[in-house]
């Protein structure tokens, strides 16, 4: 039962990943995570594509492998929240509650980001590596 619901959560959360993908305020790697988390303990088929996509695939496997993220996605992440903040505040600028509320979710999840530890690029196996099991 519990690998069923870990299947469906993993699905859930790649579906809300994609749909991150064009809406800025909905983070699509922590989803892509949880999904990848999700299916290494039920699914390992649709945990293998997942480390074996070409977009995920990398930031997958440097996760799951030294629990990092790059200071190239680390700048892309806090300046794509930074600039969906600033444009939802434009949009509730009259509610100030709203926007104390944005700039605390900003200050929040920067915080996080900024305190996961960082590598300078994404040196882990190739897909076929993880495919073959040469690891």
């Amino acid at each position: 039962m519990l690998r069923i619901i870990l299947f469906l959560l993993g699905i859930i959360s790649l579906i809300l990943a994609f749909i991150g993908i064009f809406l800025p305020v909905l983070p699509t790697t922590p989803l892509v995570l949880l999904a990848a988390a999700c299916f290494a303990r039920s699914s390992v088929t649709f945990h293998r594509w997942l480390i074996n996509t070409r977009y995920f695939g990398p930031t997958i496997r440097n996760w799951e492998e030294t629990r990092t993220i790059p200071r190239k996605a680390k700048i892309i992440s806090i300046a794509v929240l930074n600039f969906s903040i600033v444009v939802s505040i434009i949009f509730v600028a009259a509610h100030p509650w709203l926007v104390v509320t944005l700039l605390l979710i900003d200050f929040g999840v920067s915080i996080y980001i900024l305190r996961i530890p960082t590598t300078e690029s994404l040196d882990i196996k190739q897909p076929e590596q993880v495919e073959n099991g040469l690891e």
